[in-house]
């Protein structure tokens, strides 16, 4: 079968059901990190009377992912940042979609998971778990007759490594892939290196970085730079026959962006420094953290460490606390401002496991002093947590101006030689999200491809 250009629609839409081909969804899905999801309320746009407090909750944005998927209709659905514990819970949505296929990554706090519907999806083996990858292999339920009833459509769920970390997501990508090529060996493929591929997931980078080079181009080496350094020692050749394809450009139109954020890093880091080397604060975020430290200290002290002569002692400290994270010892500031405080994490008995250990409290005598505030916001500003420091400011009465947007393509879609693209939906966001339409700071992917035609 020949598809010559893919059909392109714009959500919401539902991508056409053939028997067979494969639809695919990827969703990075911003699940919240607690049973109040407490910090996704931070990534809300605060500059309107909208309710974040409702929006921003899992019941609300569950019902938004639902009503998506359930919109596009895929066969498969690949998400990332779920839960392990509650995940069931969370997505029990999926079997009432018909998705009574699942497998979910076995590690890490956040980790992805692939949906399918085994009335139309087979395992043709195990899942297969890498770094950060999750490959899941099918057969298509066709008539036996059917040219196609024994091919093996191969479907790689990815949610590489975030941050300065090219070296890995090249790792992990490549990994992945010859996982793909070892899986389609192992069950004697005509060509283990043209498999009916599709990769797809959050690559927490765009085009400029090595994981995306790897499959666009085929291979990477020690002389492609990303973050100041080498994305390998050596080469790093794809295990296939050809390079992949960028599924989403393969349309003649601008590529959408899946991450619409609020503009905040060009407000925030120095022009001298990098959003991820190492970045630090510019004048302007330096006084506007000042201004904010000011208005919380009211303990008197001579050494001068403070503004005025006051510094935050531990209830300042308690009160700041509540105002931003709305209970205490919660939170990356929390933690850090303990520290900053003169906090010490006792030595661990042995035998002792680590759940054991006293928790982290603020120093009753503790002072917490301009310096150690602005540390615990460049803690959070290598963290990449913009969003919250945004948040904040906007608590504590210094709310940065709106910029508009931050856009990038950090999730992606690619399929191999052997597949061809026959429909594509974008969804398409002009304002920073998630909001009241759009329950992550991602936006899905989905596409749905054919077996190409090679003679």
């Amino acid at each position: 079968m020949v598809v010559v250009s893919p059909k392109l629609f714009t959500a919401p839409a539902t991508l056409p059901s053939v028997p067979d081909q494969l639809s695919v969804l990827s969703y990075n899905v911003l699940l919240p990190n607690s049973s109040d999801g407490w910090w996704n309320y931070k990534m809300y746009s605060h500059s309107n009377s909208l309710d974040i407090d409702k929006i921003s909750t899992w019941d609300y944005r569950r019902e938004l992912i639902k009503n998506k998927i359930k919109t596009i209709d895929p066969d498969v659905v690949c998400v990332q940042e779920v839960s392990p514990v509650s995940f069931e819970e969370d997505f029990a949505f999926m079997e009432e979609l018909g998705y009574d296929g699942v497998e979910m990554f076995k590690r890490g706090r956040f980790r992805p998971a692939t949906f399918w519907r085994s009335s139309k999806c087979k395992l043709a083996n195990p899942p297969v778990h890498k770094d950060r990858t999750l490959l899941t292999a099918f057969h298509l339920d066709l008539p036996d007759d059917h040219q196609h009833k024994d091919q093996v459509w191969h479907v790689l769920n990815c949610h590489l490594q975030a941050g300065p970390q090219g070296p890995r997501r090249v790792r992990q990508i490549d990994e992945g892939v010859s996982a793909s090529f070892k899986l389609a060996k192992k069950l004697k493929e005509k060509d283990p290196r043209s498999p009916l591929l599709v990769v797809c997931g959050d690559f927490n980078g765009q085009s400029e970085c090595g994981a995306v080079r790897y499959l666009e181009y085929g291979s990477v080496d020690s002389t492609f730079i990303e973050d100041g350094e080498p994305v390998a020692s050596r080469e790093k050749k794809i295990s296939l026959n050809k390079p992949m394809k960028d599924v989403i450009s393969m349309v003649d139109r601008p590529e959408p962006p899946t991450l619409v954020v609020a503009e905040l890093i060009s407000q925030m880091v120095k022009d001298s420094s990098s959003a991820y080397e190492e970045p630090e604060f510019n004048d302007d975020m330096i006084s506007r953290l000042t201004t904010c430290y000011a208005k919380y200290a009211t303990h008197s002290d001579s050494d001068e460490t403070g503004v005025d002569g006051k510094v935050m002692n531990k209830h300042d400290v308690e009160t700041w606390l509540l105002d931003i994270n709305k209970a205490l010892g919660r939170g990356s500031e929390f933690r850090c401002a303990a520290k900053e405080m003169g906090w010490k994490e006792p030595p661990q008995e042995e035998g002792t496991d680590k759940k054991d250990r006293p928790p982290i409290v603020l120093p009753e005598d503790g002072i917490l002093t301009l310096t150690g505030f602005l540390n615990v916001y460049t803690g959070e500003l290598r963290g990449g947590k913009f969003w919250g420091i945004a948040y904040d400011c906007q608590i504590m009465g210094v709310p940065l101006p709106d910029k508009g947007c931050f856009e990038a393509r950090f999730d992606r879609m690619y399929c191999s030689d052997r597949l061809v693209p026959s429909a594509i939906v974008d969804t398409i966001s002009t304002v920073p999200c998630p909001n009241e339409n759009e329950p992550s700071d991602h936006l899905p992917v989905a596409a749905s491809f054919a077996i190409a035609d090679l003679n």
